[in-house]
């Protein structure tokens, strides 16, 4: 038996040999994650060295940790630093649950129709683009826009949305929640469907009620989904919505708009201290690595699913 069992194993060459058409799909993937996510990491040399334009890609002289030192004693990065740290947790605690919560809404819905409205109306907005949902945001938010046309029909008072501080952040979680807590609602109704019909049948049976099948049932059931979407959630904690929040700031609500990665695009893109933005990125991006195998660590051992 062992014989023939392994007689019978297939090597990589010989199912490579008979699928080769298969594994012709991975060519373009593999080659796009090398010349743009593989080889652009070589570039990360230059926070040691002094990129000078003209130069060497990888930098003209050694300056060890200069850069590093450089935006450690820069106040302006810490204000960004925190701003990204603040928005990065209210996205995360408020946008993150909201998918489940409706989901798990939908889900006790008897008419099907309403359901796929429901369901439609929510989704939509994950497909338009950045552009067009800044768009949107600003229309609202200006001072002739919707909201400040409804206030002065009441007799209030208009607000200046974007050009005071403190509206910033209240109206940039509403557009995350309003653009992804659709597409993630879909991500757990499709969760849901796994889940064996007779586990509610015996649940009916023993006495519980809705309330209990949730807690006892539907929550276990879609709990690894909700770890492996979290543990993605966490590895993008630091990288911040740049495209939007570019699109909606403005000089007025530095204080509490800027993040890192606006703030790299103008160090970096429009000063030019190509050398200086690499350390700051370098320095987001381990903590996005650290974040991510933590909590991958974590949920393995308390919750027993994880990632990888």
């Amino acid at each position: 038996m062992r014989g023939r069992s392994k007689g019978h194993q297939v090597t990589w060459r010989q199912a490579l040999r008979k699928d080769w058409r298969l594994y012709t799909f991975l060519v373009l993937p593999v080659v796009f994650l090398i010349i743009f996510r593989y080889v652009p990491m070589l570039g990360n040399v230059i926070a040691f060295r002094r990129f000078r334009p003209g130069g060497s890609m990888f930098g003209d002289e050694w300056v060890g940790l200069y850069y590093v030192e450089m935006f450690i004693n820069d106040p302006t990065f810490w204000r960004v630093f925190t701003n990204t740290l603040i928005l990065g947790g209210l996205t995360l605690i408020i946008v993150f649950p909201l998918p489940v919560i409706l989901a798990l809404l939908l889900n006790e819905l008897r008419s099907r129709k309403f359901k796929r409205f429901v369901q439609t109306v929510t989704y939509l907005p994950h497909f338009m683009s950045i552009v067009i949902v800044a768009g949107v945001v600003l229309q609202l938010t200006s001072l002739n826009g919707t909201i400040n046309q409804i206030l002065a029909g009441v007799g209030m008072d208009q607000i200046s949305f974007m050009q005071d501080p403190s509206w910033f952040r209240p109206i940039y979680v509403s557009s995350e929640i309003w653009q992804t807590v659709g597409w993630g609602t879909i991500l757990y109704l499709a969760a849901l469907t796994t889940i064996d019909d007779q586990l509610y049948e015996a649940a009916r049976i023993d006495g519980a009620n809705r309330w209990s099948q949730t807690w006892h049932i539907t929550l276990p059931g879609i709990r690894p989904t909700m770890v492996v979407l979290l543990i993605l959630n966490i590895g993008q904690f630091m990288a911040v919505g740049f495209e939007k929040i570019l699109l909606l700031y403005n000089p007025l609500i530095y204080s509490t708009a800027d993040v890192i990665s606006t703030y790299l695009y103008r160090v970096g893109i429009q000063s030019g201290s190509y050398s200086y933005s690499t350390a700051i990125g370098l320095f987001e991006a381990l903590i996005g690595l650290t974040l991510v195998l933590s909590a991958n660590a974590i949920s393995r051992r308390v919750v027993g699913s994880s990632l990888w």
